[in-house]
């Protein structure tokens, strides 16, 4: 992967290996209720990721859709799909999302440059 990935995905990491280490209840409970919440139910693995990419880019938040982007692209979701749900989360969130469509192109461009 490129560096870009690697460095989000090593900063991620190191990251939340730190703030569970310090074993607070509330936080370890929310980060597993966001686990399950994106596993398989009704609605399925690829569908949730899909959804988690649009409210977090609706939401503007940068490192939420590089994890979804990184898992949409583990799942196998192509370009062509990934412009549609670009265009779903303007729509949604208006022009003020278009600066986070940027980076998320920038950031799904690095992730189809390796694979493995």
């Amino acid at each position: 992967m490129g560096n870009m990935v690697n460095e989000f995905n090593e900063y991620r990491q190191r990251m939340n290996e730190l703030i569970l280490s310090k074993n607070n209840l509330v936080m370890k409970r929310l980060w597993n209720l966001d686990t399950n919440t994106y596993e398989a139910g009704a609605l399925d693995v690829k569908t949730k990721e899909m959804l988690g990419l649009v409210a977090s880019m609706v939401l503007r938040c940068d490192d939420c859709i590089k994890y979804h982007l990184g898992k949409s692209h583990e799942l196998g979701i192509t370009t062509e799909q990934m412009y549609e749900i670009f265009a779903v989360a303007n729509i949604a969130g208006g022009t003020i999302v278009i600066p986070h469509t940027r980076r998320a192109a920038e950031y799904w461009e690095e992730l189809g440059k390796n694979i493995e």
